[in-house]
C-alpha cells in the first residue's frame, strides 16, 4: 500500500458476542465494502468485555465517508437485534503506514 489512505474506526461497547456480531456483518459488510470505491481494507477486533472494534481503510476520505453511511445502514438495518447501540467513530488520514517485509 502506498499513497494517501484515509481510516475509519467504529467501536461498540455493549457487544453481547462480537464473534456473533462479525460473522453476521462479515457478509453484509465485506458486500458494501467490496463494492466501494477506493476500498483498501476491512478489520474487525474484539477487544473483550463486550468491545468490538471495526476498522474500514480507503484511498480517500470521500469513498470512506460513502462506505461509512452504507455501513451505518446496513447495521441498522440487519443487525438491530443484536442492540449494538451508536459506535464511537474515530476517522482520519493515515499518516503512517508500515507492513512486514515478509
Amino acid at each position: 500500500m502506498g499513497g494517501l489512505m484515509y481510516m475509519f474506526i467504529r467501536k461498540y461497547t455493549k457487544v453481547h458476542s462480537v464473534a456473533d456480531a462479525a460473522r453476521r456483518a462479515k457478509s453484509g459488510v465485506g458486500q458494501i465494502l467490496r463494492e466501494s470505491h477506493g476500498f483498501r481494507s476491512y478489520y474487525v477486533m474484539d477487544g473483550g468485555a463486550g468491545v468490538g472494534v471495526a476498522v474500514m481503510i480507503f484511498e480517500d476520505r470521500e469513498s470512506a465517508n460513502a462506505a461509512n453511511d452504507k455501513v451505518r445502514e446496513f447495521v441498522q438495518a440487519s443487525l438491530h437485534d443484536l442492540d449494538l447501540g451508536d459506535p464511537e467513530i474515530i476517522a482520519g488520514e493515515v499518516l503512517v503506514n508500515m507492513e512486514s517485509d515478509a
